[in-house]
């Protein structure tokens, strides 16, 4: 099942196009929202967000099931933000280009134990 979040906690359950595209719209500085697969036959974390940043660009990131495949980029425009949120909800292969996406999953994975380390 597709779940909608924003930042404010509104919550929309099987979102549809323009109620997608109206959530982006309606995101205010500093605002968020997120789209999130919940499937039981899928293991992990599967989701799209967009940040609507203060200096007026969107941060659109995306995860694939776990934490060392989280993607980030930012563009300065809306619209394209939204034909990537729609390409991902319709399971487009093709939803992701056009951007220059960098992997940020380091920042969400413990680094492994030194064991070499006596004190650790």
């Amino acid at each position: 099942m597709l779940i909608a979040t924003n930042s404010r906690g509104h919550v929309l359950k099987r979102p549809s196009k323009p109620a997608i595209g109206t959530m982006l719209a309606n995101l205010h500085r500093g605002d968020h929202m997120i789209l999130e697969r919940q499937d039981e036959n899928r293991e992990g974390d599967w989701y799209v967000q967009a940040w609507f940043r203060d200096n007026n660009t969107y941060q659109l990131e995306y995860r694939d099931g776990v934490p060392a495949e989280h993607y980030q980029t930012q563009t300065v425009s809306q619209e394209k933000v939204l034909q990537a949120l729609l390409g991902w909800v319709a399971d487009q292969p093709a939803w992701r280009e056009g951007f220059m996406w960098t992997s940020i999953g380091h920042w969400f994975t413990p680094e492994p134990e030194d064991e070499s380390d006596p004190t650790a």
